[in-house]
């Protein structure tokens, strides 16, 4: 299983998960639900996912370090500030919200099994390698700001 460690760039993984939501919707239409207001609700998702991913390649590319998912050995900083500051991994975060948004404008029921396997992939394949990674690079400073610090929220 190592061998999907920090190969599959997370955008990708999470269009891959917004694909199977639609195949999903289109297998099991029986299994549609609505929400009051479900389109704006899903819009706020999305455009609110898109902000928290952008701030977090913002604060990157600010600090002169890489965004560069699969190779995370070349951060040359490690940046706590910011929405770093409530997140250690926004861009992530910024896509998950993104796809509960896809799973709200489709509204199935079986679209949230994505959200799951997204986090379930992302934290297993990408997180826990990048933290590995991250730990042998920053020492002390890295494990003193994953005691602060939630890995989503």
């Amino acid at each position: 299983m190592s061998a999907l460690e920090l190969r599959v760039p997370p955008p990708r993984v999470a269009l891959l998960c917004a694909a199977a939501m639609h195949g999903l919707e289109s297998l099991a239409r029986s299994w549609r639900w609505a929400l009051p207001y479900s389109k704006y609700v899903a819009v706020t998702a999305v455009a609110l996912g898109i902000v928290i991913a952008l701030l977090g390649a913002v604060s990157f590319r600010r600090h002169q370090t890489t965004v560069d998912p699969l190779h995370p050995e070349k951060a040359t900083t490690l940046v706590t500030t910011g929405i770093y500051a409530y997140t250690r991994n926004p861009m992530y975060l910024g896509l998950l919200v993104v796809l509960i948004g896809v799973a709200v404008w489709l509204g199935n029921a079986l679209a949230p099994v994505m959200l799951v396997i997204f986090v379930l992939y992302i934290a297993r394949f990408q997180i826990v390698p990048e933290e590995r990674v991250l730990h042998a690079k920053f020492g002390e400073d890295y494990a003193a700001y994953i005691r602060r610090v939630r890995r989503w929220l």
